[in-house]
């Protein structure tokens, strides 16, 4: 049988494919070489794997002499990747990708499950949804190491690629990954959480339960620092509504701005996946007409992955305490 020279190079082609894919699995070269092209410095590179710098330096410089190829050059006191480099890391996504695919199909065809499992997400998500996940998980997978890390969305994305995460939960759009337009990752919508109003206990308003953002535009707000998400979630509830707010103060984390709306200094707005549980002072009031919002909450997976036993399994619990959350985080904080 005669073989063309097209099908020569398609086998070829695979023949690479299993190579690299067999890099994958048993080399932590590449995936240390892909985590340092996400972040761009050894020391960050460092800290994300796991490893000493100098543990780092040593694989990515294995690497090249391995492959015969120069991926980084020197740029200053630090490394840069080559076009031959960047190259590599491009079409190693896809790659990558095949083997998480082989990996998780493999996992469900045994009913088996990894020895670690980690899952990173924003401080909200890490207490309301990651904590119980984790606590479920070591009832039910007594056998598996759950690693829960609370982390920006950026550090999230990376930690995916350094393989120290293997899910995380985000609010879409923050971080400077667009996790939709990124073949790397997955993206799984978990819940739209709206935004409710906090006021104090005493306020006019406390007992009711529907108020809208134009009946409290004469109160001083508490909002978060221009140029972050919920700023802009502010500016845009707000902007719907068609009032100007009086911004009085600003605050970086929901229970600053419970600790000051319990003071009586303002009033604020507030995701209903955060609790005000143990808060002095303070009562949630859910908005209603013009201006309501929320912010979209997602999971993230390395792309392939999704299949795996242990990540449906996650996933599943997660939009089931989402859910439950939803529909009785009034009840309770009343």
């Amino acid at each position: 049988m005669t073989i063309t020279l097209h099908k020569k190079r398609e086998i070829l082609f695979y023949i690479v494919q299993i190579h690299c894919i067999m890099l994958v699995m048993i080399d932590p070269r590449l995936t240390t070489l892909r985590t340092f092209a996400a972040c761009g410095t050894v020391a960050a590179t460092a800290e994300l794997t796991g490893y000493s710098a100098s543990a780092v330096s040593g694989q990515l410089r294995e690497l090249q002499q391995a492959l015969g190829m120069t991926l980084l050059v020197k740029d200053g006191r630090g490394l840069r990747l080559t076009s031959t480099g960047r190259y590599l890391v491009r079409r190693s996504d896809e790659l990558a990708a095949m083997w998480e695919d082989i990996r998780a199909g493999a996992l469900g065809a045994g009913d088996q499950a990894p020895t670690h499992f980690g899952i990173g997400g924003f401080s909200t998500a890490s207490s309301n949804l990651l904590a119980p996940l984790a606590a479920t998980l070591r009832t039910t997978r007594p056998e598996i190491s759950v690693h829960v890390i609370e982390a920006s969305p950026t550090r999230c994305f990376e930690l995916l690629v350094a393989e120290r995460i293997d899910l995380a939960v985000i609010v879409s759009m923050q971080g400077n990954v667009q996790v939709e337009e990124d073949d790397r990752f997955e993206s799984i919508d978990l819940l739209d959480d709206p935004l409710d109003v906090m006021v104090p206990s005493d306020h006019p308003i406390a007992d009711r339960e529907t108020v809208t953002l134009s009946e409290l535009a004469g109160e001083e707000w508490i909002t978060a620092t221009p140029g972050s998400p919920y700023h802009s979630l502010f500016v845009a509830a707000f902007t719907a509504a068609g009032v100007t707010p009086k911004v009085a103060h600003e605050s970086v984390e929901w229970e600053t701005s419970a600790a000051l709306v319990g003071a009586g200094v303002g009033v604020s707005l507030l995701p209903r996946l955060a609790s005000l549980a143990g808060e002095a002072n303070v009562r949630r009031v859910r908005l209603s007409g013009t201006g309501r919002l929320s912010r979209k909450i997602i999971a993230a997976v390395r792309t392939g992955s999704r299949r795996s036993p242990l990540v449906r399994e996650s996933l599943q619990h997660l939009r089931t305490m989402s859910q439950d959350i939803l529909s009785t985080r009034l009840r309770e904080d009343s």
